[in-house]
């Protein structure tokens, strides 16, 4: 007999179906039905938990070590939904927001690759990239 699961109807197969099973089971375990510990996290408290996965990650990826790296970008992942999760319930931000602005600031930052301006090595990629950021935080300043 296969496992139910109370956060998703059927077991997911592609890549979209998977990520939108982790992010129900991110919200879900927030959820009364959920669990205590990760109901009382904060978004803060996620964000710091963030970081240790991701320094995971870049060992594994550094030892060439694919099953653990494969493991910690899915812990990073996750934990990084659980964040948005909490950061949701607290009133501060939702997935699709930050996830059309970092699309938006994604396609911004590549100015060389879907405006005019082209970059023909990694360095003159890099340095529109750059430049553009500098422009971004120039206008933000008061």
């Amino acid at each position: 007999m296969e496992r139910q699961y109370p956060h998703i109807q059927s077991m997911p197969e592609s890549e979209t179906e998977w990520f939108g099973a982790l992010i129900s089971l991110a919200r879900f375990l927030r959820s009364p039905e959920g669990c205590p510990w990760d109901q009382k996290q904060r978004a803060i408290d996620f964000a710091k938990y963030a970081g240790e996965e991701i320094d995971e990650y870049v060992e594994g990826l550094a030892k060439d070590d694919h099953d653990n790296a494969e493991e910690e970008f899915g812990d990073s992942l996750f934990v990084l939904l659980a964040s948005m999760a909490a950061a949701e319930a607290e009133g501060r931000f939702d997935l699709r927001g930050a996830m059309a602005r970092a699309h938006e600031k994604m396609i911004r930052r590549h100015g060389h690759v879907f405006d005019n301006e082209k970059a023909s090595t990694p360095e003159e990629a890099v340095e529109a990239w750059n430049r553009i950021k500098a422009e971004e935080k120039a206008r933000k300043r008061p």
